[in-house]
């Protein structure tokens, strides 16, 4: 028997490694505050730049399958290194699905640089991948931009942790964002949902060590436009009558506590927040460290 179609009162789900995707959350409210969401932060899991490729790709199935099975009629992944990894598998997994993905906005940055010098923030897994780095070359060749590659180990996991402006997160991004503008970089690309959350330090960074303006990318936007066209196209746009409607609950695989109060604190929200085990993300999956 061939499935029912979702009903456009279906919530869509998203979900990050953590606290990251929250990000790209606030601006899926803005553009489509009608719609129902569902956030998972695979803080349990996190981070996902440091692990095996498969491992990501397990967590990534098994959270599309807890959607799936809260009749999710959409899914956005709200992580750079998910997407690199294993956005392919799930779209395969559900192809009828609207699944919207995120990347580094090298294309947005190649447009909006003076200079043809752009600085790409993001985790190491996601710079190394197959998929970024061709999309780099494609874009290198279009336009003639110079993409400068910096890899920012523990910067999210200083997010993840609620250190927006700490010292030692002030330290990070001096070590990350000073030698991009020192090679002349005038435009930063935010390149993991975790970095808009600290994009005001970030300015201050470059406010202290340069007169120049830099431009920084952040394609949240992008992906909540994406988002909504997909919607329309299939017909499953909730109808935009009665906006205080709609519903918003978080999920995590860490601490209710912890999301509730990032919740509360980056977004100003207090939806109702759960835990849920291992397990309960849709499949089997031991813990795993590596």
């Amino acid at each position: 028997m061939t499935p029912l179609p979702p009903s456009p009162d279906a919530p869509i789900g998203i979900f990050d490694s953590g606290v990251g995707g929250l990000s790209v959350l606030r601006h899926i409210r803005a553009q489509l505050p009608h719609e129902h969401l569902m956030y998972f932060a695979d803080s349990g899991f996190a981070p996902y730049g440091d692990k095996p490729e498969h491992v990501v790709t397990e967590r990534v199935l098994a959270i599309g399958a807890f959607f799936h099975a809260r009749g999710a009629k959409a899914i956005v992944v709200a992580c750079n290194t998910a997407t690199v990894a294993a956005i392919a598998v799930l779209r395969e997994r559900y192809p009828g699905m609207p699944i919207v993905g995120v990347e580094p906005g090298l294309k947005p940055a190649a447009a909006a640089t003076r200079n043809g010098l752009v600085g790409v923030l993001a985790t190491e897994r996601t710079l190394a991948g197959s998929k970024f780095l061709l999309l780099r070359d494609q874009i290198s060749a279009a336009t003639g931009t110079r993409f400068l590659l910096q890899p920012c180990n523990g910067l999210a996991d200083q997010i993840e942790f609620g250190e927006l402006e700490s010292d030692t997160t002030d330290a990070l991004l001096r070590r990350f964002v000073i030698p991009l503008l020192d090679q002349g970089a005038d435009t930063l690309v935010l390149g993991c949902t975790h970095y808009p959350l600290v994009q005001a330090s970030i300015e201050r960074v470059i406010a202290a060590h340069t007169p120049r303006p830099v431009t920084l990318v952040d394609t949240g936007e992008a992906v909540a436009r994406q988002l909504e066209r997909l919607l329309t196209v299939g017909a499953l746009a909730r109808a935009a009558d009665e906006p205080g409607t709609a519903r918003l609950d978080g999920y995590t695989s860490a601490s209710a506590t912890a999301l509730s109060a990032a919740f509360a604190g980056l977004l100003g929200l207090d939806p109702p927040v759960h835990e849920v085990p291992p397990e309960g993300a849709g499949a089997i999956l031991t813990r795993q460290n590596n």
